[in-house]
């Protein structure tokens, strides 16, 4: 909160509240961007996955890695110089400004409201852990202080007060992760072959039927092939959806040019990948020192992996700091995907929508935080019915939304100079729908059922309510393709904008050199 404070003093402008002020150099942008995305699913959500699934579940790792040079190579420093504030800035530059700037601003707030679940969840599991709340009642109340939490972040410090916090959480939390990965190398010789085989052994001493699974790949994706089709979805999910992700895209914007947004993902794409790494050995740790069946007992389920780990390396204290750092780390993504919500609402709908591009003085930032009271309160409602879920899984749904709804659109919109008004509404809505819809006949929602404890895994925890016609539970590898494909015949069977060619080679020129990119919305 005091970093919050002392950040929010020059929040005047515009400018300030959504893109702090483009104040950010690349090494500091691209420390933000690693701590917005080594969110409560990447800490408690992977190193649970690893510890209980082992190989299969180091694939989300590689997956959220790998996703990054997709946005490095296809977006960072095109958007960057296109954009001012939001995504919906660069798809609409050369389309219809009111029903793109819709469309964008619905699948945003789509996109951020899965995301907003994984945390509220993550911090539910957390404090549950912490404190010994088994009670689902003292879990929801847990998500409701998040959530207030978050609305005063936001409120107050807007992007520059939460890049600041991001900064700070993503330092915390890497040297944490390392100083507990130092320690888990170390009870084992530093050699991470007796550590999986430590694994193996407490999987076996805890009754695990397969405990040579741990270290088999396909262990969980690879038995039928449904769950092979599964894993294929759930793959083109996390690598594509990175670079769909509004609240990462609009990192971009903070940085002074496309130089340090190139700069700040490069950084990025280091800091995430040591990470990762550390989870590879902090699951196997847990699973070697904790054990499968003891997390799943946990009250936090999956997601208590991390922190029982501490406990059992550092007791109380070790537990404190690390539980401290992923509720920080909750905190912050939290404030990060409600500024980006709250701006794609306030900037693309009211301003551009509303207000035919020309708000009120202040009365833009003014909506912003109107906003953020709301999706404050419906983050709140969502991670009450998330609780128990494991975050790294509703994260991968958050990317499959990102990956079908926004991806498409964009790459069509940088790389297409014929894409068209009606091709972007074809795209982002098709996209959006069917992985909503998807999504909701899926096991996800309901009939999804653990076959040792007959406990409901979905998001409907009453066993006997089933409506899922959907078999996969990632839409990805439907949605994805039916985007794109929606995207061309949209733009085929519609004319061009009248002066398509004209602002087609504007946005070229703006794209590749950055000229004039601070107006790329006053046209």
């Amino acid at each position: 909160m005091v970093i919050v404070l002392r950040a929010s003093r020059n929040n005047k402008t515009a400018a300030d509240y959504y893109a702090a002020g483009r104040s950010f150099s690349g090494p500091q942008n691209g420390t933000a961007i690693a701590g917005d995305y080594l969110s409560a699913a990447s800490f408690l959500g992977i190193a649970g996955a690893i510890a209980i699934y082992g190989y299969d579940g180091f694939l989300y790792s590689i997956g959220f890695l790998v996703a990054w040079l997709v946005a490095l190579l296809l977006v960072a420093e095109l958007l960057r110089n296109t954009g001012k504030f939001t995504m919906a800035d660069v798809l609409s530059f050369r389309l219809r400004q009111r029903p793109v700037r819709m469309a964008a601003a619905l699948a945003t707030l789509a996109v951020c409201f899965f995301y907003l679940l994984a945390q509220m969840a993550g911090a539910g599991g957390l404090v549950a852990l912490l404190l010994g709340i088994t009670a689902p009642a003292g879990q929801y109340v847990v998500v409701a202080v998040v959530g207030v939490l978050m609305i005063v972040y936001v409120l107050v410090g807007g992007m520059k007060g939460t890049t600041w916090v991001q900064i700070v959480k993503a330092v915390l939390l890497i040297a944490g992760a390392a100083a507990m990965t130092v320690w888990v190398l170390a009870t084992y010789g530093f050699n991470v072959s007796s550590l999986m085989q430590a694994a193996i052994d407490t999987a076996a001493a805890q009754g695990v039927e397969d405990p040579e699974g741990l270290i088999e790949p396909m262990n969980q994706y690879g038995a039928t092939a449904l769950t092979k089709l599964n894993f294929l979805s759930l793959a083109l999910a996390l690598v594509l959806g990175t670079a769909g992700l509004p609240h990462v895209l609009m990192r971009f914007y903070t940085v002074p040019d496309a130089k340090q947004a190139r700069r700040s993902v490069v950084w990025a794409i280091w800091l995430i990948g040591l990470f990762y790494l550390f989870t590879l050995v902090l699951g196997y740790g847990a699973g070697a020192l904790v054990g499968p069946e003891a997390i799943r007992a946990a009250p936090g389920g999956v997601n208590s992996a991390a922190p029982l780990l501490a406990y059992e390396l550092g007791g109380t204290l070790l537990l404190g700091f690390i539980a401290a750092v992923a509720f920080a780390t909750i905190l912050a993504v939290v404030a990060g995907l409600a500024i980006t919500a709250a701006a794609s609402f306030a900037h693309d709908v009211y301003a551009s929508v509303v207000k035919d591009g020309k708000p009120d003085p202040g009365a833009e930032v003014r909506i912003a935080r109107r906003t953020v009271v709301v999706i404050g309160a419906v983050a709140i409602l969502g991670g009450m019915f998330a609780v128990g879920q494991n975050v790294a899984f509703l994260v991968a749904l958050a990317f499959a939304v990102a990956a079908s709804a926004n991806l498409p659109t964009l790459v069509y919109s940088l790389f297409w100079r014929r894409f068209t008004t009606r091709g972007a509404l074809w795209s982002i809505y098709g996209g959006l729908g069917s992985c909503l819809l998807l999504i909701a006949f899926s096991p996800v929602v309901s009939g999804k059922v653990d076959p040792v404890t007959g406990a409901s895994l979905s998001l409907v925890k009453d066993t006997g309510v089933d409506f899922a016609l959907f078999p996969l539970e990632n839409p990805g590898i439907v949605s994805i393709p039916l985007a794109f494909l929606l995207g061309w015949v949209g733009t085929m069977t519609s004319r061009p904008e009248p002066d398509h060619e004209a602002k087609a080679d504007e946005m070229e020129v703006r794209a590749l050199t950055g000229a004039g990119a601070e107006g790329a919305v006053d046209h």
